[in-house]
Protein backbone atom coordinates (compact mmCIF):
# COMPACT_ATOMS: atom_id res chain seq x y z
CA UNK A 1 0.00 0.00 0.00
CA UNK A 2 1.08 3.61 -0.44
CA UNK A 3 3.13 5.21 2.30
CA UNK A 4 1.85 8.03 4.47
CA UNK A 5 3.85 11.24 4.08
CA UNK A 6 4.11 14.37 6.17
CA UNK A 7 1.89 17.19 4.97
CA UNK A 8 3.53 20.45 4.04
CA UNK A 9 2.29 23.64 5.73
CA UNK A 10 1.00 24.82 2.33
CA UNK A 11 -1.41 21.86 2.17
CA UNK A 12 -4.44 23.65 3.58
CA UNK A 13 -8.16 22.99 3.66
CA UNK A 14 -10.53 25.93 3.83
CA UNK A 15 -13.11 25.94 6.62
CA UNK A 16 -15.89 28.30 7.59
CA UNK A 17 -16.77 29.21 11.16
CA UNK A 18 -19.45 31.32 12.75
CA UNK A 19 -18.44 33.68 15.54
CA UNK A 20 -20.44 36.02 17.69
CA UNK A 21 -20.12 39.73 17.04
CA UNK A 22 -18.33 40.38 20.31
CA UNK A 23 -15.73 37.64 19.75
CA UNK A 24 -15.16 38.87 16.20
CA UNK A 25 -14.75 42.41 17.48
CA UNK A 26 -12.23 41.28 20.07
CA UNK A 27 -10.24 39.51 17.35
CA UNK A 28 -10.38 42.62 15.18
CA UNK A 29 -9.11 44.68 18.12
CA UNK A 30 -6.08 42.38 18.51
CA UNK A 31 -5.44 42.56 14.76
CA UNK A 32 -5.75 46.35 14.75
CA UNK A 33 -3.33 46.61 17.67
CA UNK A 34 -0.77 44.49 15.80
CA UNK A 35 -0.86 41.28 17.82
CA UNK A 36 -1.90 39.35 14.68
CA UNK A 37 -1.59 40.19 11.00
CA UNK A 38 -5.25 39.34 10.27
CA UNK A 39 -8.21 37.28 11.51
CA UNK A 40 -6.89 34.13 9.87
CA UNK A 41 -3.54 34.51 11.64
CA UNK A 42 -5.36 34.77 14.97
CA UNK A 43 -7.57 31.74 14.30
CA UNK A 44 -4.66 29.57 13.08
CA UNK A 45 -2.63 30.54 16.14
CA UNK A 46 -5.52 29.74 18.47
CA UNK A 47 -6.07 26.36 16.84
CA UNK A 48 -2.37 25.45 16.92
CA UNK A 49 -2.14 26.46 20.58
CA UNK A 50 -5.15 24.30 21.43
CA UNK A 51 -3.77 21.33 19.46
CA UNK A 52 -0.42 21.71 21.22
CA UNK A 53 -2.18 21.75 24.59
CA UNK A 54 -4.10 18.59 23.63
CA UNK A 55 -1.15 16.80 21.93
CA UNK A 56 -0.93 13.98 24.46
CA UNK A 57 -4.64 13.17 24.11
CA UNK A 58 -4.41 13.31 20.30
CA UNK A 59 -1.38 11.00 20.29
CA UNK A 60 -3.11 8.46 22.54
CA UNK A 61 -6.21 8.53 20.35
CA UNK A 62 -4.18 8.09 17.14
CA UNK A 63 -2.38 5.11 18.63
CA UNK A 64 -5.52 3.54 20.13
CA UNK A 65 -7.45 3.86 16.87
CA UNK A 66 -4.46 2.78 14.73
CA UNK A 67 -4.60 5.88 12.56
CA UNK A 68 -1.89 7.10 10.21
CA UNK A 69 -1.08 10.82 10.37
CA UNK A 70 -0.21 12.83 7.27
CA UNK A 71 -0.86 12.41 3.55
CA UNK A 72 -1.84 9.08 2.01
CA UNK A 73 -1.68 8.93 -1.79
CA UNK A 74 -3.34 5.88 -3.31
CA UNK A 75 -2.43 5.34 -6.94
CA UNK A 76 -3.95 3.04 -9.50
CA UNK A 77 -0.82 0.86 -9.19
CA UNK A 78 -1.33 0.60 -5.40
CA UNK A 79 -4.91 -0.57 -5.84
CA UNK A 80 -4.05 -2.95 -8.69
CA UNK A 81 -1.35 -4.50 -6.48
CA UNK A 82 -3.91 -4.91 -3.67
CA UNK A 83 -6.32 -6.56 -6.12
CA UNK A 84 -3.57 -8.92 -7.33
CA UNK A 85 -3.00 -9.95 -3.69
CA UNK A 86 -6.76 -10.26 -3.13
CA UNK A 87 -6.36 -7.67 -0.36
CA UNK A 88 -8.99 -5.26 0.98
CA UNK A 89 -7.58 -2.01 2.31
CA UNK A 90 -8.91 -0.35 5.44
CA UNK A 91 -7.75 3.24 5.15
CA UNK A 92 -7.46 5.13 8.46
CA UNK A 93 -5.88 8.58 8.16
CA UNK A 94 -5.68 11.79 10.16
CA UNK A 95 -4.84 14.41 7.53
CA UNK A 96 -5.41 13.92 3.82
CA UNK A 97 -6.19 10.80 1.81
CA UNK A 98 -5.99 11.14 -1.97
CA UNK A 99 -7.14 8.58 -4.49
CA UNK A 100 -5.61 9.23 -7.91
CA UNK A 101 -7.77 10.66 -10.68
CA UNK A 102 -7.17 7.63 -12.93
CA UNK A 103 -8.61 5.12 -10.43
CA UNK A 104 -11.85 3.66 -11.77
CA UNK A 105 -14.76 3.12 -9.40
CA UNK A 106 -14.78 -0.67 -9.92
CA UNK A 107 -11.11 -0.94 -8.88
CA UNK A 108 -11.78 1.12 -5.75
CA UNK A 109 -14.78 -1.07 -4.89
CA UNK A 110 -12.74 -4.23 -5.34
CA UNK A 111 -9.86 -3.11 -3.14
CA UNK A 112 -11.09 -0.64 -0.50
CA UNK A 113 -12.99 -2.13 2.41
CA UNK A 114 -13.39 1.09 4.39
CA UNK A 115 -12.19 4.66 4.50
CA UNK A 116 -11.98 6.59 7.77
CA UNK A 117 -10.45 10.02 7.21
CA UNK A 118 -10.28 12.72 9.85
CA UNK A 119 -9.35 15.66 7.69
CA UNK A 120 -10.05 15.47 3.97
CA UNK A 121 -10.61 12.86 1.30
CA UNK A 122 -9.82 13.77 -2.30
CA UNK A 123 -11.00 11.29 -4.91
CA UNK A 124 -12.78 11.26 -8.25
CA UNK A 125 -16.50 11.86 -7.78
CA UNK A 126 -17.32 8.44 -9.28
CA UNK A 127 -15.04 6.76 -6.73
CA UNK A 128 -16.57 8.70 -3.84
CA UNK A 129 -20.06 7.79 -5.03
CA UNK A 130 -19.15 4.10 -5.38
CA UNK A 131 -17.56 4.01 -1.92
CA UNK A 132 -20.18 6.13 -0.12
CA UNK A 133 -21.26 3.21 2.10
CA UNK A 134 -17.65 2.50 3.06
CA UNK A 135 -16.67 6.04 4.00
CA UNK A 136 -16.87 6.48 7.75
Amino acid sequence: MAKVHQLRPADNEKITINLGHVDLGRIDLLVRDGFYSNRTDFIRTAIRNQLTAQQEQVSRSVKRQRLEVGLLDLTRDDLEAARAENEKLDIRVVGLARIAADVPADLALATIGSIHVLGALQAPSAVKAALKDRII
